[in-house]
């Protein structure tokens, strides 16, 4: 097998005994060298030019991409951070001058010295102990609904308390992180909160009692989906529902005032039915 192919075949980052073992010759690998098509990373690793940075940064510096990191980069809702998130074994030496949160941990599932990226479930055992709770619970709950991972596989497995908390709480049908953190945030509420509820040939977000709805708008609430969205809400309330609509700045800048206008409502009983 070429270098090239090879390389391609492991994310464009792969140590070099790895690649002698997929049939990679030291020739080939020096002539791709030469001709500029990859570089050392460090000892024992080599990369495509042009590979992922944060995968050669992660080789680089021995250790892997997990956390958040990972759950974003599998397409999970995370909250917004600026810095990456790594792992590295208790162990590890150089693993101290990698830039970013650096988590010293032993993972629960065995990690491929082949990869620079940790296994989902193990990002998620992180992101259980790394994030508060309400956002961790809907990191969790994102894995949950694209069934990128199984809860079975991991009841089984020796959780420690924080994620083994997050198994039990997580829910697989919340439509996204906004709806996770909205339900966790007033699950004290002594009233019946239910989400995903079809009305009248359209989801609502939440179904406060018999009658007071809750949408939650995201940055794709314009356009002909906002037209289609205010013709609902009027259909709604010529049946007699009451609709909030929140936004994704005021549910995670501004949550004093939304819970204020919510416990209004349900002040003037206007989640109740007639």
């Amino acid at each position: 097998m070429d270098a090239i192919s090879a390389l391609r075949a492991r994310d464009g980052v792969a140590r070099i005994n790895t690649l002698r073992r997929a049939g990679v010759s030291d020739h080939a690998l020096r002539s791709a060298r030469e001709r500029g098509m990859i570089f050392s990373v460090c000892r024992g690793w080599v990369a495509l030019r042009g590979a992922d940075r944060m995968l050669v940064a992660a080789a680089r510096r021995g250790v892997v991409l997990s956390c958040v990191t990972l759950a974003a980069r599998r397409g999970l809702w995370v909250t917004e951070d600026s810095q990456p998130h790594l792992a590295a074994p208790p162990s590890s030496g150089h693993a101290s001058a990698a830039r970013g949160v650096l988590h010293w941990s032993k993972p629960v599932f065995p990690r491929d010295p082949d990869s620079c990226e940790d296994s989902l479930e193990n990002a998620l055992v992180l992101v259980a102990r790394c994030q508060p709770q309400e956002n961790a619970l809907a990191t969790w709950e994102s894995a949950l609904r694209l069934k990128l991972i199984d809860p079975g596989v991991l009841a089984r497995a020796p959780l420690p308390a924080a994620a083994r908390r997050m198994l039990i709480e997580a829910r697989p049908f919340a439509d996204s992180g906004t709806e996770t953190i909205f339900f966790t945030r007033l699950a004290w509420l002594e009233v019946a909160i239910t989400p995903q509820v079809w009305l009248f040939g359209h989801r609502v977000d939440f179904l406060i009692g018999d009658r007071l709805v809750v949408q939650i708008d995201g940055g794709h609430h314009v356009g002909s989906q906002r037209t289609s969205d205010i013709a609902h809400d009027a259909l709604l309330k010529l049946h007699g529902y009451h609709v909030i609509r929140i936004g994704y700045e005021q549910l995670m800048n501004g949550w004093p005032e939304v819970q204020r206008v919510i416990l209004a409502a349900i002040g003037q009983r206007l989640h109740l039915a007639g």
